[in-house]
């Protein structure tokens, strides 16, 4: 995994990032509302939890409309990964695309209903990118969110 500039201390030395959280989905539109609420309760603390679970959405139903994933018994993952500052989420399916999903950088004028969810990731996230899964069974859609400062949380008196 790439590190990001968020995951180190001012001393130089790499912060710990927590082991990722993982939760599997069926395959099916009415899980995309379940996939949310995942992040959702893994980035509580994050001034960034509206931008994550927007761009979560755009994923998983990426992963439901244009993969294997949404077919009668297909599934996908959310994995989502945070340290203070920073949080990458990960959805994965079942592939069955011949190429990587791109941006379509639609004219802002243009009323089609579909198409924008990648220029959403790309347009509100810090980095995002595509790849095959690591266990060749589909491909992986992550977006990283950066943040000054650290989680709410931590901003409360103690």
């Amino acid at each position: 995994m790439e590190e990001s500039s968020s995951t180190y201390r001012s001393s130089g030395a790499p912060l710990p990032v927590p082991r990722p959280v993982r939760r599997r989905f069926p395959g099916l539109p009415s899980q995309i509302a379940y996939a949310r609420r995942f992040v959702a309760r893994q980035l509580a603390t994050s001034p960034e939890l509206t931008t994550a679970t927007l761009l979560t959405s755009e994923l998983a139903t990426n992963a439901v409309t244009h993969s294997a994933s949404g077919h009668e018994t297909g599934k996908f993952e959310v994995c989502v990964q945070h340290a203070p500052g920073w949080a990458r989420v990960e959805v994965r399916d079942l592939g069955n695309m011949t190429e990587a999903p791109q941006p379509q950088h639609r004219d802002p004028y243009d009323t089609a209903e579909h198409g924008r969810g990648l220029d959403l990731v790309e347009a509100l996230s810090s980095k995002w990118g595509t790849e095959p899964r690591r266990d060749g069974r589909g491909r992986q859609v992550w977006f990283e969110l950066v943040w000054d400062g650290d989680d709410r949380e931590s901003d409360q008196p103690g």
